[in-house]
């Protein structure tokens, strides 16, 4: 049985390591790093106390690299170490099985970028939820970048790895179920990807962010930030 368990993660990552190859050249990946600068900067104001902070599903760790934090942590289930800087502790993981690989209670944020959309079904999302309510310290906070299919239609299912269709109002009740406090809900944020209308320059993505107006046009992506109680 765990033979067989094995085989189907190795399966599922190297599929993973194939379509993400495919679906972000390297030239790509370096043009999304720099547009993550002035988002981080941004999502920085709603970490309380920047102690320990966990990127999970990290990628290539541009939330990670660009937080301020005493502790910096990430988690993949691929092997990404080689992407992330020298001060990131990595955790090669499961998300659902975190608790078991990491200190409990210890994390004052988690961050989850387009990530739960790709987990196996909805009770998976909630239970992704509550391995972060684990994590967290009393008081912590879940930061979640989500795309909103009732904002982006039929181009959600476009991507061959998205299993779950999640709204603001069901990533909300996910996140309630799992115990947390709705800090801020923000439906617009984001667009959907770095290929839309998102000016790429950091400058003009700084721009953006400054302009909640641009949001309700473009704003495909909604951002969620619940409290640990």
């Amino acid at each position: 049985m765990d033979q067989g368990r094995d085989r189907g993660r190795t399966n599922l990552t190297d599929s993973l390591d194939q379509v993400y190859a495919q679906r972000f050249p390297e030239s790509s990946a370096m043009e999304r790093g720099k547009l993550w600068r002035p988002v981080v900067r941004y999502l920085q104001r709603f970490i309380d106390r920047p102690g320990a902070v966990l990127d999970l599903a990290c990628d290539h760790g541009d939330f990670i690299r660009n937080i301020q934090a005493e502790e910096k942590w990430a988690t993949d289930i691929r092997d990404v170490s080689g992407f992330l800087p020298k001060d990131v502790q990595f955790v090669r993981a499961d998300g659902l099985a975190l608790a078991e690989h990491l200190p409990n209670r210890h994390f004052d944020a988690i961050f989850m970028s387009n990530y739960l959309e790709h987990l196996p079904d909805p009770g998976d999302v909630i239970r992704q939820f509550e391995v972060c309510a684990r994590l967290l310290r009393r008081g912590g906070r879940v930061i979640v970048l989500q795309p909103n299919i009732r904002l982006v239609g039929g181009r959600y299912w476009d991507f061959i790895d998205h299993k779950v269709a999640l709204t603001e109002r069901s990533l909300t009740e996910a996140a309630g179920l799992a115990g947390f406090e709705t800090v801020k809900l923000i439906v617009r944020f984001l667009p959907y990807t770095t290929q839309s209308r998102l000016p790429h320059h950091p400058a003009l993505v700084s721009g953006y962010l400054r302009l909640p107006l641009a949001w309700r046009v473009m704003g495909k992506q909604t951002l969620y930030v619940g409290g640990a109680r």
